[in-house]
Order: C-alpha cells, then structure tokens, then sequence
C-alpha cells in the first residue's frame, strides 16, 4: 500500500511539472495589439504570473482600469485566458499561442464567436536608472492650431480645437439622448522616457483623462468620490493623488509626471466636458544611451 500511495504521489507531482513547463513561456508582461476585422488597431496589456501552480494576472483594457483575469487553462497546446465574464454581452475569452520566448498570438472569442487578432510582445522591464539630465522642455501645442496632434477613435465626431491659445475639447452638454462619444487625440510624435507637465481645466462633474502609453490613465474629473484612486490626479485603479494635493473641479490644475507615449482621452460618457488644455503643456526627453 506504501509503495502504490508514493507512485500515485510521484505521477501528480510529474503531471505539475508539466503543465508549470507548459505555461511557462505565456507568464510575464506583454505589450497586447488588437486587430478587429474593421479599423485601427488598438493597444492592451497583459500580465500572467504562475501562484501556487495556478496561473493569474491582470489585463489593462484600452480605456479605464485593469482588471484581474477570471482564470486561465492551457488546452491543446494554446492558452485560454478567461477576459471577461458574460453580461451585457458574452464572455470574453483570449485564445493564445507562443511562437517564440518573446511573442504571442491568437484572437479574442466573444462567446463561440471569432474577434479580433491578438499580437503580443514582453514589454520592456523598464528598469534603467533616472537620467542625470533632461532635455529643453519641448512644447507639445502651439496655441494655434492641432498641429502634432491627431484625433483616434471616433474620427467623425472630432470635438477638439484651438481657442484663445487652449488646447478645447468644444463637446457641451445636450439635452435629448446621448449620441456616439467624440474623438480622442493623440500625438503624432512619440517618446521614450519623458517628464510631463500639462495644466487642465474640467467642470464639475466631468469625466476625462490623459493616457501615458495606452496603459496608464491620469484621471481628469471625478467618479464620485467614493474611490481615491478614481479621482482628479490618480492614475486610475493604481495610484490616488499626492496626499495634499489641490485638484479641484471647474478651475486650472497642475499635472507633473514621469512617463511614455501618451494621449489625451475624452470618455464617451461624458458630453459635458469641455476640457481645456493650457499651451504651457510641455514635455522634458533625454537620449537612450546606444546599444
């Protein structure tokens, strides 16, 4: 009986080894690129760390906070991350294979359904050290006109302009029912290691923000108040705002950051902010060193 219970123990602890070697290529971060069947291709992220043998992790979509997976398996040599659970629409699964150490591919399924394709590449660790010296501030808007800047989304609907020197998202408030949420805007230049500093202007009640890398979100306005990492000046769902700082509502405020390849984003939801963006706005570079 000893022997038979410590064969059956050795043939479980094989059978974790293996599915452990199975995933193993599919855990870490990954840069996610998503292509529909119609328009532009739009960026996520994913993380995938194997706890106790079971695999977990988050998924940044393209707007709003990450999100934890439901779960993952490995079936049939790919691996299906379960997205999104059944609600408004049916459950959103990533289907994924692992052509090499540093790639991913496959599609998104939408109940039984075929979505879009998915390509994935390790993000960047990210991990050198602060430069000693920064570069001439560069101005990211001229106070003119759109010039450096591009509207993404719902291109059709663009509500941004140049007024009295103001980067202004002119979309106000209408009565009657809501219609397709406007364009975002992005910059046509794009950075490594910046330092950001942006001035805003957002009514009460709204609702907007500034994307850093098509992953992080600066919160522009409120949620309600109810989440601190929700509110004016947090990075949405990871950070709330300095203790102590001044961020209300319907007047100036002062952003100063750290970050990457950014867009100004407008939520779809909210046809009353008409969001300013100061001239001043203005971003710090420095050179990567060669390989």
């Amino acid at each position: 009986m000893q022997k038979l219970i410590y064969l059956i123990a050795l043939t479980a602890g094989a059978a974790t080894t293996l599915l452990s070697e199975s995933t193993k290529p599919f855990l870490g971060r990954w840069d996610m690129n998503v292509t529909p069947a119609t328009g532009n291709p739009y960026p996520q992220w994913m993380e995938l760390i194997d706890k106790d043998g079971k695999i977990e992790g988050r998924v940044q979509p393209r707007g709003g906070g990450w999100r934890p997976i439901l779960g993952a398996k490995f079936e049939s040599g790919k691996l299906i991350v379960a997205v999104a659970p059944a609600g408004r629409g049916p459950a959103v699964n990533w289907e994924l294979a692992s052509p090499s150490s540093d790639k991913l591919e496959g599609i998104e399924k939408r109940g039984d359904t075929d979505g879009p394709t998915l390509a994935g590449v390790r993000a960047p660790k990210l991990d050198r050290p602060m430069p000693k010296a920064w570069s001439a501030p560069q101005p990211l808007f001229n106070g003119k006109d759109l010039t450096g800047w591009e509207p993404i989304g719902n291109v059709n609907n663009n509500k941004w302009i140049a007024r009295d020197g103001e980067l202004v998202n002119n979309n106000p408030e209408v009565d009657g029912p809501r219609g397709p949420g406007a364009a975002n805007l992005k910059t046509t230049a794009k950075f490594q290691d910046f330092k950001l500093h942006i001035e805003v202007t957002c009514p009460d009640h709204g609702n907007s923000g500034i994307y850093l890398r098509g992953r992080y979100e600066i919160q522009i306005g409120t949620e309600g108040g109810k989440l601190p990492d929700h509110e004016m000046g947090s990075v949405y769902s990871h950070y709330p705002p300095p203790a102590g700082a001044d961020l209300g509502l319907a007047r100036l405020s002062q952003f100063a950051g750290i970050f990457g390849y950014f867009w100004f984003k407008t939520a779809p939801r909210c046809n009353d902010c008409s969001e300013a963006i100061s001239k001043r706005a203005a971003v710090k570079t420095y050179p990567l060193a060669k390989a």
